[in-house]
């Protein structure tokens, strides 16, 4: 029996809710005078954070504890605890509204009212999902510790709900109204306080996880079935403790208990790698080829699928029991993890030493990041990232960027949801009223005017309301749709077959797929593959078959050049990376051709800084410059380029003997490498 250690006065009339902050150092109470009070832990009054005419139903903190959501007849009401802050209020239910929920890992609202109908919302007041109108009102719901399912009481109904809104199983118990729910920690368990006088427990079984040909199915608490879909053989895993998660990817199912860790192999459900779990209660398993990542309220563990501990990665202030499979991404070589303190900050880790990826910088954005997904193939050094903003533009950008400034490129809008391909870095996502697939996303920092060439399109119409991509394994489809059904669908396997002779270059092996397949997206993606590995003859050949001949023609401009840095320098050029052609030419000594390139680009200022420090072709630049003012009838306003014509001839003569003096040395260089290197290789 607990004892009461202190009784306060607090409403006048009933007390109708009350809750803890997260961290547990504030109680709220809300009652029949319609005031909302906040009180310390010792029952001190800390403040009166609303008086309305109204009687409150319902409280709810927000995940940082410093904002409350509370009913007020048919309204809902955000209110901070900072008096200056904006406060967020809406019409949710045509009813008086009896309960709400906040739940602090997905941030999404619930409601439930007298309109017999619940509802999920943003933080921002915008509507997910109504349900259709019940038989009875919504007396009580509650969201499970991580954010993935809620439950719903009514009269003589309990429902368990995805966080989407749709019903995955409705109970109807014979106990009147459930008045209040609650989760155990592990969300494994629910309890329910019901009008009759009586408590009713469930417990959530007949779960599903499915990787190519397994189906398994949590049969019961301790129990699961594995099916082999292929030749209907059966086996029966059973566990010490209830199962609290699992997942199924990679040849692997990781089970976690209350206890205890379960990582089994597919060829063999016989004789699984078992080990104690230190503490806490698993909320997320993540897996990769080579090894798995558990997440519990103490941190988050790497491990290798043989059960040896890997690495812990920790940054100030990350708090793991609010991550959700959204908010972290695992590869062979990378963990991603997006950070609730700023979100608009992606921390990326080392997997194998737990510690910040390069110089230690994370990725910031410009906008909040609501969705992370790293690619899962490829070297360490190629690793892709992609993320989706709050107004779902769909960004990629390089992992590693060695000192430089991240790329971050733009390469979808209204994108809803996203999932790499588990053996080739192809992407897939729903993107507004279509479904797409980024066959060779990474096309965007080679050529970026090719990337709308090389996706897939399908329009969804096949699907129902709000698709979201569970996964994409092999050529197989995943989609959950909004009611809640799983529909399949498969993408042509030519896109993963090109990225395997492209990373084995197997260049005529590509060229002879793309010619049988006469598809222009795959050309497309050739093309992109090819200039991105620096295969002239294969990226020529794939640009003329979709018609690109600017592009053709400057190709074999860069086959005409005379040195490899000059070479490299174009290549680099043709993807947009004019810094980088830059250095390259003067870190080669070819100071006129990096001037050049700079004329070429209109970057003037640029051409003559260079000339200048290095005391060379100041009149080349004079020279085009004044010959550019001419061709639009405008004089020098500059007053760089007007000191230094003062003193400069521009003799046109001069200027092009100079030049071809340039050149002819560049030539020479090169054919003295090339004399060099063969002499080299003869001995």
């Amino acid at each position: 029996m607990g004892r009461i250690e202190k009784s306060i006065e607090a409403h006048k009339g009933a007390v109708l809710a009350a809750r803890w902050n997260y961290d547990g150092t504030a109680l709220i109470t809300a009652g029949e005078d319609g005031q909302i009070k906040i009180w310390s832990k010792s029952g001190m009054l800390r403040s009166t954070l609303a008086s309305q005419g109204l009687p409150v139903y319902s409280v709810a903190w927000d995940p940082d504890s410093d904002r409350v959501l509370y009913t007020s007849g048919r309204q809902l009401i955000i209110k901070p605890l900072q008096p200056s802050a904006k406060v967020i209020q809406w019409k949710a239910h045509d009813g008086v509204i009896l309960k709400v929920d906040w739940n602090s890992v997905n941030d999404l609202i619930l409601s439930g009212g007298e309109d017999c109908k619940y509802k999920v919302w943003d933080s921002f007041g915008r509507l997910l999902h109504s349900s259709s109108s019940h038989d009875y009102p919504i007396t009580s719901l509650s969201w499970a510790p991580d954010g993935e399912v809620f439950a719903v009481g009514s009269f003589n109904t309990l429902r368990l709900c995805d966080k989407t809104g749709w019903s995955y199983a409705l109970e109807k118990p014979n106990t009147g109204s459930v008045f209040s729910l609650a989760w155990s920690a592990d969300g494994t368990q629910l309890a329910g306080a019901c009008g009759n006088g009586h408590v009713i427990f469930a417990h959530l079984v007949e779960q599903h996880w499915e990787w190519k040909n397994f189906v398994i199915t949590l049969t019961k608490r301790r129990t699961m079935q594995v099916r082999n879909v292929l030749n209907d053989a059966v086996d029966m895993l059973e566990f010490r403790d209830r199962v609290i998660k699992a997942s199924l990817a990679y040849g692997h199912l990781v089970v976690a208990t209350s206890l205890q860790c379960y990582v089994y192999n597919s060829r063999n459900w016989n004789t699984p790698l078992i080990f104690d779990l230190k503490e806490g209660t698993v909320s997320l398993i993540l897996q990769a080829e080579k090894h798995f990542l558990l997440v519990d309220g103490a941190g988050l563990y790497t491990f290798s699928y043989e059960g040896r501990p890997i690495s812990s990665p920790k940054s100030p202030g990350m708090r793991a029991d609010i991550l959700n499979a959204q908010g972290v991404s695992l590869s062979n070589d990378t963990i991603a993890i997006r950070d609730k303190s700023d979100e608009k900050v992606i921390l990326l880790f080392d997997v194998l030493s737990g510690k910040a990826v390069g110089d230690g910088k994370p990725l910031t954005h410009k906008l909040e990041v609501a969705e992370i997904a790293l690619d899962q193939c490829g070297p360490s050094n190629e690793r892709k990232i992609a993320f989706i903003d709050k107004n779902r533009d769909l960004y990629l950008t390089s992992v590693r960027h060695l000192g430089k400034e991240p790329k971050i490129c733009k390469i979808g809008s209204m994108v809803h949801s996203m999932a790499w391909n588990d053996a080739a870095n192809i992407l897939c996502g729903i993107q507004d009223t279509l479904f797409t697939v980024w066959p060779y996303p990474s096309v965007v920092f080679t050529d970026k005017e090719l990337l709308p060439k090389t996706l897939y399109i399908k329009d969804n119409s096949e699907f129902r309301r709000a698709p979201y991509v569970m996964n994409y394994v092999g050529t197989n489809l995943t989609l959950r749709q909004g009611d809640g059904s799983l529909v399949y669908s498969n993408v042509l396997p030519y896109p993963a077959l090109l990225h395997e002779y492209s990373t084995s270059a197997r260049w005529e092996d590509a060229l002879c797929l793309c010619r049988f397949a006469k598809d222009q997206s795959l050309w497309a993606c050739l093309a992109g593959m090819a200039m991105a590995n620096r295969e002239l003859n294969t990226a020529e050949m794939a640009y003329a078959a979709i018609g690109e001949l600017p592009r053709v023609q400057y190709i074999n401009f860069i086959k005409e050049q005379t040195s490899k840095e000059s070479s490299l320098a174009h290549m680099l050029l043709f993807s947009g990376q004019v810094h980088e052609a830059e250095a390259t030419l003067l870190q080669a000594g070819l100071i006129y051709q990096a001037i050049q390139v700079n004329i070429d680009l209109f970057n003037w200022e640029r051409a003559l800084e260079l000339a200048v420090k290095h005391k060379t072709h100041v009149d080349t630049v004079l020279a085009y410059r004044e010959k550019f003012l001419q061709k639009f009838g405008r004089k020098e306003t500059n007053k760089r380029f007007l000191q230094y014509s003062e003193g400069v001839e521009v003799d046109w003569d001069k200027i092009q003997a100079k030049i071809e003096m340039e050149l002819s040395k560049e030539r020479e260089r090169a054919a003295n490498a090339s004399v060099r290197s063969s002499v080299a290789s003869r001995r």
